[in-house]
């Protein structure tokens, strides 16, 4: 069953969500966020911009666009943080609206060559670090 708008994280933009992300900028159909669980350095959600819409749902210009913003993100955050791989994950299980995790996973860091966890509650930073590693990345937007 489809999250309704009215329950959805990012919909919403509440206090839950500036718990869970902090908002980086607004991209061509998405917006960036950056994970506070900062586990995967530089770990990110790109968020489209419309709520309910699944993957294969949009058009192949959305589509196009989406994923533009996916590998914009990808970049950026491969040209701040070098990592050894970034992994792409698209959930929609819980929260009915399409967004894209960008994790960079590191050869001597947590979980590589795994499946990135979720949510390891391994790493929150300070406001400044969080600011640190938001202009690393925005550069490259």
């Amino acid at each position: 069953m489809p999250t309704p708008v009215s329950e959805c994280l990012y919909c919403q933009n509440n206090e839950t969500l500036h718990n869970l992300m902090i908002k980086i900028c607004d991209l061509e159909v998405s917006q960036l966020f950056l994970f506070r669980e900062q586990t995967y350095r530089g770990r990110c959600n790109v968020v489209y911009k419309d709520h309910g819409v699944d993957f294969h749902e949009l058009t192949d210009e959305q589509r196009s666009l989406f994923m533009k913003d996916v590998a914009r993100a990808g970049k950026a955050i491969a040209e701040a943080f070098s990592p050894d791989k970034i992994n792409y994950g698209a959930y929609g299980d819980k929260i009915s609206h399409l967004h894209f995790h960008v994790v960079p996973k590191y050869s001597y860091g947590y979980g590589f060559g795994g499946v990135f966890e979720m949510n390891p509650q391994k790493v929150i930073l300070s406001d400044a670090e969080y600011s640190e590693i938001i202009e690393k990345i925005k550069p490259g937007l």
